[in-house]
């Protein structure tokens, strides 16, 4: 409603409806994308388990394999693959362009918004969508290029 009226104000009343409609629609496809390629990086760095902290690394013997499998994942080479492929990750972002970096570790790793990210790179918030959409399917090529499904 805010973007009807800031940018449509001048027009007449009978355009209104159909204005609305359109912003609407466009706002929850562009929530719909965020949400997806948030969601895709989140999922994958959890998997490689960089979501906890030191602190709740646990007992030592929390690494053994239970006789059922319950605790495979946190067996020492499922960490071992974590580390490597987050050493993957990591150099395959280093390779990006600086701008497309800066806006894809503010967006997914600082966790800032479009507007943030937009300010702080001295830039449009379409230009850090543009930076962010390009990093992705570049980080993506590269990953299926060393056999790993983002």
């Amino acid at each position: 409603m805010t973007r009807l009226c800031v940018r449509y104000a001048e027009r007449p009343e009978g355009e209104w409806p159909p204005l609305f409609q359109r912003i609407l629609q466009n706002a929850i496809r562009d929530a719909a994308r965020r949400r997806k390629v948030r969601d895709t990086w989140i999922s994958l760095m959890s998997s490689l388990g960089l979501g906890g902290d030191a602190e709740d690394a646990g007992d030592p013997l929390d690494i053994l394999v239970a006789a059922d499998g319950g605790n495979e994942r946190e067996a020492p080479h499922h960490q071992a693959e974590r580390a490597q492929l987050l050493s993957i990750i990591e150099r395959e972002i280093s390779r990006l362009p600086d701008r497309q970096r800066e806006a894809f570790l503010m967006r997914y790793w600082e966790d800032m918004d479009t507007a943030e990210t937009a300010a702080a790179m001295g830039c449009s918030e379409g230009s850090v969508k543009t930076h962010c959409s390009r990093a992705t399917r570049t980080l993506a090529q590269a990953l299926r290029a060393k056999g790993i499904e983002p």
